[in-house]
């Protein structure tokens, strides 16, 4: 059998990346692609069961610390990756995505386009697999779902239909063109995918579809605008719709937990929609922990004092101090971990570089910053951490929040955002507008991996904070990589690059 990589096919343009293929084969292959099939053909076909299972286990790709979440998160005004002598140069990734100056040979701009695209493709195969009705619905969802986020973050998405043939150059779809396809993919979903309550749920059920359903249709003036960068222009229809799913997944039997740090805790039951099965926060806490503490950190992430100046640290969101007692990582608090820090059993830690104690500081550089220049920011916890969650309740609700405020309706929003905070044992705002509602929803799923879709529709991505001056509009979208330009001639470069 003779098999080739596909850059002119496969459902998705997929750039190659030196990493994705560094096992021996005995395939015939030509380098020009990044993804193996059959050569006589479209997606090719396979066990449905075991190709579904695949799939999901792929959802581990949000556990990175890297591409994906760096898109999402580096760029946004919650976090900083601070260069520490030569700990976290690495040629610069990490701070170009913080100062906005990224181009189209960006490493992990490229590695998130690759792990997007061949994760589309796989769903196809699913669909080429001869799949029961359930197994069809779960195999639209996730491609629904990973359409959006390429069309989220680049603006446009490379498509082949699962039976059309690998010498079929991939037509590329446009933000709306995108868009329409997912929210078609999920909501045709809906009606076969399983009704499963709050839990570790590891596979697309109704709850999983009304949830990302309220954040497609929240986001859909940003794709529909005529410039990538506003102003957007939000249909009531729409809010409709997002309002509509909210009130449906809180009908499946969601709620708010009243324990907010207990949400990434094992073995909480109220607002977990789908997490992942394979990988874990661990992820989440080694990326900002020091290497003095237990367990010993990256000593990378942290956040910054525009982001920390805004909170009422009274909001029980803001974080609780750690209770050493002698027992592994109970010197590790949740939230925000600013000051002294101390070890397991109470001590004060000294850096084991500079030989002072380890004092977080709200002051933090970008370049040549002190070891313990910054906030760290703990919501997996590594004595206690659950699996890494995708979807979660609240987020849904923010959203229904924002429609409803969106739409003139300031007392309905307001009684939704306080419904939050008073179950989480907070104290409640007295009215709401943009300002209020952009802050509130970092305030509840902040390093969550949402603020920069949050900052883009609310129109502050492009602003300054702290080490970044304001941007060019055009910094909404990442640029399409240059390899995948290469393989597909459908796909434009994306204005600014």
């Amino acid at each position: 059998m003779k098999s080739n990589y596909l850059s002119k096919g496969i459902i998705a343009t997929v750039a190659f990346s030196f990493f994705a293929f560094n096992s021996c084969t005995d395939l015939q292959v030509e380098e020009i692609d990044s993804v193996v099939i059959e050569s006589s053909g479209g997606a090719s076909a396979g066990d449905p069961a075991q190709l579904i299972e695949a799939a999901y286990n792929d959802l581990s790709v949000f556990t990175d610390q890297a591409n994906l979440y760096s898109l999402f998160q580096h760029p946004s005004d919650e976090m900083i990756p601070p260069t520490r002598g030569v700990d976290w140069g690495d040629n610069g990734v990490w701070r170009t995505l913080h100062a906005h100056s990224w181009d189209p040979t960006h490493e992990q701009v490229l590695n998130a386009w690759n792990a997007l695209n061949q994760r589309i493709f796989k769903t196809a195969e699913i669909l080429a697999s001869n799949p029961n009705a359930e197994q069809a619905a779960q195999a639209n969802f996730l491609q629904g779902f990973y359409i959006w986020h390429v069309l989220d973050l680049y603006g446009q998405v490379p498509f082949r239909e699962f039976d059309e043939g690998v010498d079929v150059l991939p037509r590329v779809l446009s933000r709306s063109e995108a868009l329409n396809r997912a929210i078609e993919r999920v909501e045709g979903a809906i009606s076969n995918l399983p009704s499963v309550g709050p839990g570790e749920n590891i596979r697309g059920s109704k709850a999983a579809a009304y949830a990302i359903l309220t954040r497609m249709y929240l986001n859909k003036a940003v794709y529909t605008a005529a410039d990538p960068a506003g102003p957007y222009q939000h249909d009531p229809a729409d809010l409709d719709k997002v309002i509509q799913y909210a009130d449906l997944l809180t009908a499946e039997g969601y709620e708010f937990d009243d324990d907010y740090f207990s949400i990434w805790e094992v073995g909480t039951d109220k607002e977990p929609i789908l997490v992942s099965n394979q990988g874990s926060g661990q992820n989440r806490w080694m990326m900002t922990l020091h290497y003095s503490q237990n367990p010993s950190g990256w000593n990378g992430f942290t956040t910054i004092s525009d982001f920390y100046d805004q909170w009422d640290q009274n909001d029980p969101r803001f974080g609780r101090d750690a209770t050493p007692d002698g027992t592994a990582f109970s010197g590790i608090g949740v939230g925000m971990l600013q000051g002294q820090q101390f070890d397991d059993n109470g001590n004060i830690i000294i850096d084991t570089r500079t030989q002072m104690p380890l004092q977080f500081t709200e002051e933090v550089k970008l370049a040549g910053a002190p070891t313990a220049q910054g906030i760290r920011v703990i919501k997996y916890h590594p004595a206690r951490a659950s699996k890494y969650i995708i979807l979660r309740y609240a987020e849904a609700q923010l959203n229904k929040a924002e429609a409803q405020l969106r739409k003139g309706d300031s007392a309905g929003a307001l009684a939704t955002i306080n419904a939050m905070r008073t179950a989480r044992g907070g104290a409640t705002l007295g009215s709401i507008d943009e300002a209020a509602m952009l802050a509130e929803r970092s305030f509840e799923t902040y390093w969550e991996g949402l603020r920069r879709i949050d900052q883009v529709r609310f129109g502050t991505f492009t602003d300054s904070w702290t080490e970044k001056t304001s941007s060019d509009p055009t910094r909404v979208l990442f640029p399409i990589p240059q390899q995948a330009l290469d393989s597909n001639p459908n796909l434009q470069q994306n204005p600014g690059y």
